[in-house]
């Protein structure tokens, strides 16, 4: 049975009063960054909040039930009811109040590489582009293009995007706490369109995904650390881009970590965007070294970001898709590819709690 006395909950309550008297005061929105802050905390503790509230509520009419039970049976059908609505409250701030990725509450950046395959490859890309677009817009948030190195067929050598929600919200309910899953190397079966003889062939495409962090939540970033790289850029962006300059590639010198950006018209604007790729990145890096030096609870986590691990087979003939990290089947290829992808996300978020409460128990 859930305890809403222990030292964790008081902490809490204590923490979302503060909150509250915060976003009360006019003089914070003269600070975005500590706005956003606050905002972000504040959507994270409202469920909580929530379900203690329900839970206290719960236990009084119960034991209010209970005591009445003594002196008419019919209370005790009503009871029963109230111990099976505690119960399940209970499980829910037990989710609720589970260790989790301090992370879950930001927007995602997510960067799709093409691999094995060559232009197919490069085709399976822009396919999972699509999805996680497609998927996107069904959940109300709005993609915003980073970057991207197109091929001929249509396909993409690379392609990195920002996905945001319109605000502040429930941490599984954010890009990032949704998507962080989807990353590493998703593998597709079918007849290319380069194929002229019908055979099915296999390729791959490598996800990213890193949380969209604010530049006072980020890495510090050293400018000595950078080498800044300026050429002319071979992507979409009319003449104006094509004849200037205005492309930036960003390398990391002690991580070797390399950006590049040329989607903006101007070398600045590709420069921005790039560091705050770079950025997220270096934030990804410290939160996988953290977690492989000494976090057992976000192993699972640092799974889901490696690149050289397969997780996903998309097979064409058989319109099927397999999550192989959670076992998870579907024929329905053809839906997930069009933004259906709640199933399978939902299926990981489900996982993954399972495992952090396994965690949190030990």
């Amino acid at each position: 049975m859930f305890d809403p006395s222990t030292s964790q909950v008081s902490a809490l309550r204590d923490e979302f009063a503060d909150l509250e008297r915060q976003l009360a005061d006019p003089g914070l929105h003269a600070n975005p960054a500590r706005s956003r802050r606050v905002g972000r905390r504040y959507a994270e503790l409202t469920p909580i909040i929530k379900a203690l509230a329900e839970h206290q509520q719960l236990a009084d009419d119960l034991a209010a039930a209970r005591e009445l039970a003594d002196e008419d049976e019919a209370f005790t059908v009503e009871a029963d009811e109230l111990t099976s609505q505690l119960e399940r409250t209970d499980d829910r701030l037990t989710a609720l109040l589970a260790p989790r990725d301090p992370h879950d509450s930001l927007d995602a950046i997510v960067e799709i590489k093409s691999g094995e395959g060559g232009e197919e490859s490069a085709l399976f890309a822009g396919d999972l582009l699509r999805m996680y677009s497609r998927y996107a817009e069904r959940r109300g948030w709005k993609v915003e293009a980073l970057d991207e190195q197109g091929t001929d067929l249509g396909g993409y050598k690379t392609v990195t995007i920002a996905v945001k929600a319109p605000g502040a919200g429930d941490p599984e309910t954010m890009p990032y706490g949704a998507l962080k899953f989807e990353g590493g190397v998703h593998r597709v079966q079918r007849v290319p369109v380069t194929e002229s003889q019908g055979r099915i062939h296999t390729s791959a495409a490598g996800v990213l995904v890193m949380p969209d962090v604010d530049d006072d939540d980020a890495v510090e970033v050293n400018e000595d650390d950078l080498r800044v790289d300026v050429y002319r850029s071979s992507g979409k962006g009319g003449q104006g881009v094509n004849t200037t300059d205005s492309a930036v590639r960003l390398t990391h010198l002690p991580t070797g970590i390399v950006v590049t950006c040329q989607n903006e018209r101007s070398q600045l604007q590709n420069k921005e965007q790039a560091m705050r790729i770079l950025r997220s990145r270096l934030v990804q890096l410290a939160d996988e070294r953290a977690a492989a030096d000494a976090s057992a609870a976000r192993r699972s986590q640092v799974r889901t970001v490696d690149r050289s691990e397969r997780i996903r087979t998309y097979n064409f003939p058989e319109n099927r898709i397999a999550d192989h990290r959670i076992g998870f089947k579907a024929h329905n290829l053809d839906q997930v590819l069009d933004g259906d992808l709640g199933p399978v996300v939902e299926a990981l978020q489900a996982a993954d709690l399972a495992e952090r409460l396994q965690g949190g128990a030990q």
